[in-house]
């Protein structure tokens, strides 16, 4: 069998939890159950970082955060790193970045041949994350939820329709054979900023749900909160601020009214696949970079460990080869680089050793044999210290270089209520997967390397403050140049020679 085109769909922020084909029983998203009917789907799928850019950084590079640098929002992803854009190519693909991808640094591409638009983000050291200071500078405040509701118009809404356009007509592009010879395969991934907060949506969205329908979340505050969700609530505002039952209502239905213009936004790009004939050759994967707690524990956003933060979907379909069906162990986004090496059947050796494994033994078997481990890091502004996560099984376990360590089994506790971490019963689980986690990392010297990077670019923060940093993201090549008669081309070999039939 041929090696497939490979489209990657990536949204942002996006909780599995909040999604039908994993249980949720308000949201609307005909165009994604569609995908999950037709899909391989993971019900135990992980970011290894729930944060923008290291969670991103770490799913193109195949490696942790740690291993790269890639320490919170600010920090540069090395253009010496491969990337899977990188070793597609090197396979032979035409590769094609459309959307969010938070690249910090002067390059922009990391391997794809081109990319249609510019990052949504800054690519400076501006949101350098700091240890030392309680609060951020660009945290979150209490608008999330004074703001929250339904809009006419909001600037991620520009942002994701100008994603979707160009996506489109760059699948029209490969159909009609522009950039890719006869026989060439292609990869595209196309990444949408939405349900990112703010919780708002447009009128069309929200009047989707009906308000009274919108489910709580299933923990509230909880009185004896670990030290870590108190400082991330510092960090976001919301020591002396929290929302009311209403306003946590009204954010969540903003939410919900993301996920269903998200559901439109995939739904639009996948009928194009399919109208350009594309489908049938096109191994389809969506996923997101992390989830959003939610107002669960309090809690809002990112940076956490608990489910709501770090379960994320991840969906794979290519009907040519993989039947429907679930996996039940454990994965996580490093597992997509060596995914896509695989899938295409190039036997492109990675020049480094790599942090995940290939999906396709599970793609093609959901019950094969995997190491069914996992890990995740928190090394951003409000950690003060590396936390880190192994989970094996339906056991997660947390270390922190500064909070005490946390042990949850989530086939018996799935809101992770009950810290193991004392229990006697479970003190051989937490024994070996403490020495997983101190033989994976140098937990002293991460600390080291995190405080000199945040050091070095808070420096240049403060030299390039009041908006003197470079502005590395270019403008893309104008690809609507392509869609005009060219001067000295006959007007019917234009028009006649470029029909998707």
């Amino acid at each position: 069998m041929p090696a497939p085109n490979i489209l990657f769909v990536q949204v942002d922020q996006l909780a599995a939890s909040f999604l039908p084909a994993y249980g949720n029983s308000v949201a609307k998203t005909p165009h994604l159950n569609e995908l999950a009917e037709q899909s391989v789907v993971f019900d135990s799928a992980y970011t290894n970082f729930a944060l923008c850019a290291p969670s991103r950084f770490s799913m193109l590079s195949g490696r942790l955060a740690s291993e790269i640098g890639a320490f919170d929002n600010a920090a540069e992803f090395p253009s010496a790193i491969p990337t899977y854009a990188h070793y597609l190519k090197a396979a032979g693909y035409h590769t094609c970045l459309v959307g969010k991808m938070h690249f910090v640094g002067a390059d922009q591409l990391h391997g794809f041949d081109e990319r249609l638009t510019l990052d949504i983000y800054p690519a400076s050291f501006q949101w350098t994350g700091d240890w030392t200071e309680p609060t951020e500078e660009h945290s979150n405040d209490e608008r999330s939820f004074t703001l929250a509701g339904p809009v006419t118009r909001n600037v991620q809404m520009d942002y994701d329709e100008e994603v979707l356009h160009r996506a489109k007509r760059k699948l029209y592009d490969l159909a009609r054979g522009v950039d890719v010879d006869s026989d060439q395969r292609w990869h595209m991934t196309v990444s949408f900023t939405h349900p990112h907060d703010p919780y708002q949506c447009s009128h069309e969205h929200w009047n989707r749900y009906d308000h009274d329908d919108i489910d709580m979340p299933l923990v509230g505050p909880l009185d004896n909160a670990d030290p870590y969700s108190l400082r991330l609530q510092r960090q976001y505002g919301l020591a002396n601020f929290q929302p009311s039952v209403e306003q946590t209502r009204t954010a969540r239905h903003g939410y919900y009214g993301s996920v269903s213009y998200v559901d439109d936004l995939v739904g639009s790009l996948l009928g194009t696949l399919r109208d350009c004939k594309l489908d049938r050759s096109t191994v389809v994967v969506f996923s997101t970079d992390h989830g959003d707690m939610l107002g669960e524990r309090g809690l809002w956003y990112k940076r956490s460990f608990f489910e709501a933060s770090s379960r994320i979907p991840l969906m794979v379909s290519w009907p040519e080869r993989f039947s429907p069906g679930r996996v039940a162990s454990n994965a996580s986004l490093v597992d997509l680089l060596p995914t896509f090496i695989e899938l295409s059947d190039s036997g492109v050796e990675p020049v480094d050793p790599l942090d995940g494994e290939s999906l396709v033994p599970r793609l093609d078997d959901p019950n094969a044999t995997s190491s069914d481990l996992i890990f995740g890091e928190n090394l951003s502004e409000g950690a003060t210290a590396p936390i880190l996560m192994a989970k094996r099984g339906s056991t997660k376990y947390v270390w922190s270089g500064c909070d005490p360590a946390q042990l949850f089994d989530l086939a018996r506790d799935p809101n992770e209520l009950t810290n193991l971490v004392e229990d006697p019963t479970f003190a051989d689980t937490r024994n070996e997967l403490d020495a997983i986690v101190h033989n994976r990392w140098d937990a002293e010297q991460l600390a080291a390397d995190i405080t000199a990077s945040q050091r070095r670019r808070g420096f240049m923060r403060e030299l390039y403050s009041g908006g003197l940093a470079p502005e590395w993201r270019t403008p893309p090549a104008d690809q609507a140049s392509r869609h005009v008669l060219p001067e000295g081309t006959s007007y019917n070999d234009w028009v006649y020679d470029n029909i998707v039939e």
